[in-house]
């Protein structure tokens, strides 16, 4: 029996969320023969977990009333606090409209305007009997116009299997419960992976002219997340550990301002979006004291940070599991809750006990999403490897930056899929193997060697789940909404040593076939790789840019810092390398973004 299955494409995709299944359905519609790794069915990649909406900048509400995509892309830029790609955000809100209309096509049934009156934060609002039916949109926060395409608070669901749909009609290839361990590549270039199966325990071979990585985020590197259990960096670290692949801006990473607490599941920003309102201990509206303007629709790192700041005023409300602030939402009516808003009622009564139609919902920011990735160009090619490219979370393409808009990530999964998949397309279509036998074996044994030296403990008695746990608490307590020296120099010291001891695990179970305790231990050492470049990178960087916010240095640093962070990790390393490149400005040059700290300073000088 062979050691391992070998299985052959033109194109391979590693992750089957909505980036993934829509660069894969891009390639397959030009004739090339496709296939898509995951670590689970399709129709359960994380992409289904998001809520609240996509962005595009379509005008059909009255409050979306001359909205384009300059307005757009000038909320997007700075949003990212002037960190993103400027070309990269341009493509982006001019491809947005037609990704929707397609979807909207393609079978995903959009949330309709309806002619009529209606009542926001105490406000008429008005649609035009000539509007109905149009796409509809709602608000979300750090934009000018109300531009988030919706279904109800189930959109990543409905865009997800609406997607998968196609994938199946195609006939693309999907093996699922499979978890890719390396890239097959020589230096240059990329060949495809060495994989594991995750029923069996076998190892596989995958070769292709292109390869994909599309994993999504890392935020179960930070144990409180409302990330699913599955996002743990993979596709990230796997790319790292090449030694030539570098991430782009690691040390930027979303806190999403509502996550319920104590199961930190998010509650959509399209609740506040709706009209919902954030309480303290005395029920006290506060956001309105900080952000007079976007209230509670600022961006997510400003809005987080008035929220623990306003909790370490003494104004939270003391639980169990740490003070938070109420999200409240009763004023909007049973019907709408129940219909425009109806998981998170659900999430809210299944976990917590509670009905939002009449109780207010326990809230504080948790870690959310990665800014941060592979480090791609414009078409979505990695640097440093031929033939790898990246797309969505997994991905630094970067539309971005600092801080991402709440609706531009789901948007960002089916542009960039649309996108970077026809760049796949053609790429591949010019491309041909270069994979030797020498190589893939050279790849395999060393998988081979780690995994026969957790089973037989010839590497120490460190304990995964432990070292896992201390992971978790170094983040959370260290690289966290509120950053400063001390406590960042104290993760960078202990992620050192916690990688190092990474090396020395035996498992307490027998490790033979899908045991998922191996399955943990070969991940483990490169989840500190990326929590060390998390670290090392907040470190370095000496101001406040969007969701990087240094309390030693809380302003933004244009002159200094306007640059990307690419961590790389040489092979051999015990430690990143840290290198930087300029952002590129085409259009907006740096300024005020009309909220957060640098707005309110200037408020107060004018008064």
């Amino acid at each position: 029996m062979s050691r391992y299955d070998h299985f052959t494409s033109d194109v391979l995709i590693v992750g089957a969320g909505l980036a993934g299944e829509r660069a894969a359905i891009e390639a397959a519609t030009q004739g090339l023969n496709v296939m898509i790794l995951s670590l689970v069915p399709p129709r359960r990649s994380h992409s289904s977990a998001a809520q609240g909406g996509m962005q595009a900048s379509l005008g059909n509400s009255t409050m979306g009333k001359g909205d384009n995509t300059d307005v757009h892309f000038a909320d997007t830029v700075k949003g990212s606090d002037w960190g993103c790609d400027q070309d990269v955000a341009r493509l982006f809100a001019e491809t947005a409209p037609i990704a929707v209309r397609q979807m909207s096509a393609w079978g995903v049934p959009w949330n309709r305007v309806v002619a009529g009156t209606r009542m926001y934060d105490g406000k008429e609002i008005h649609e035009a009997p000539e509007k109905e039916g149009l796409i509809a949109a709602r608000n979300f926060g750090g934009t000018a116009k109300w531009r988030t395409c919706y279904t109800a608070d189930g959109t990543g669901h409905t865009l997800l299997y609406t997607m998968d749909s196609v994938v199946i009609k195609l006939g693309i290839s999907v093996h699922d419960r499979t978890e890719v361990l390396s890239l097959i590549h020589d230096g240059t270039r990329c060949n495809g992976v060495v994989a594991r199966c995750l029923r069996t325990g076998k190892l596989r071979v995958y070769t292709a002219k292109s390869t994909v990585m599309a994993t999504g985020g890392y935020g179960r590197l930070y144990g409180a997340s409302t990330n699913a259990i599955i996002n743990e960096g993979n596709g990230m670290f796997v790319a790292l550990e090449t030694g030539v692949v570098p991430l782009g801006n690691m040390e930027a990473v979303q806190f999403h301002p509502t996550g319920i607490v104590p199961s930190w599941i998010l509650i959509t920003e399209g609740a506040r979006g709706d009209g919902g309102y954030l309480l303290d201990k005395d029920l006290r509206r506060f956001m309105p004291d900080y952000e007079p303007n976007k209230k509670e629709l600022a961006s997510r790192d400003v809005v987080s940070r008035r929220i623990m700041q306003h909790i370490r005023k003494g104004y939270g409300v003391e639980s169990a599991y740490g003070p938070h602030v109420w999200l409240d939402i009763r004023h909007l009516g049973e019907k709408h809750i129940n219909t425009n808003l109806r998981e998170i009622a659900n999430i809210s009564r299944n976990f917590t006990g509670i009905d939002p139609v009449h109780d207010l919902i326990p809230v504080r920011p948790t870690q959310h999403y990665s800014m941060g990735g592979i480090r791609t160009n414009i078409d979505g090619m990695a640097y440093g490897l031929e033939g790898l490219f990246a797309l969505g979370e997994a991905a630094c393409w970067d539309m971005h930056g600092f801080n991402r808009l709440g609706g531009n990530s789901l948007a960002e999964t089916v542009v960039a899929g649309m996108v970077v998949g026809d760049k796949i397309a053609k790429y591949t279509k010019e491309a041909s193997t270069h994979v030797s036998s020498a190589q893939i074996e050279e790849h395999v044994r060393f998988q081979e060697d780690r995994i026969q030296a957790l089973i037989h403990c010839r590497n120490g008695k460190e304990n995964v789940y432990e070292l896992r746990h201390q992971m978790e608490s170094i983040l959370s307590e260290n690289v966290g909404i509120f950053r400063s020296k001390e406590p960042l120099q104290n993760a960078v010291d202990q992620l050192h040593e916690l990688h190092q001891r990474s090396f020395h695990i035996g498992l307490r179970s027998g490790g033979q076939g899908a045991d998922p305790e191996l399955a943990s231990a070969l991940r483990i050492t490169g989840m500190m790789k990326l929590a060390y470049c998390i670290a090392g990178g907040a470190l370095a960087r000496t101001e406040s840019r969007g969701s990087h916010y240094r309390e030693d240095y809380p302003k933004r640093d244009d002159e200094h810092w306007l640059k990307r962070t690419l961590a790389y990790w040489p092979t051999g390393a015990d430690r990143p390398v840290l290198k930087y490149e300029p952002v590129k400005i085409t259009e907006l040059p740096p300024g005020d973004r009309g909220y957060g700290e640098a707005s309110a300073g200037a408020a107060s000088a004018k008064r």
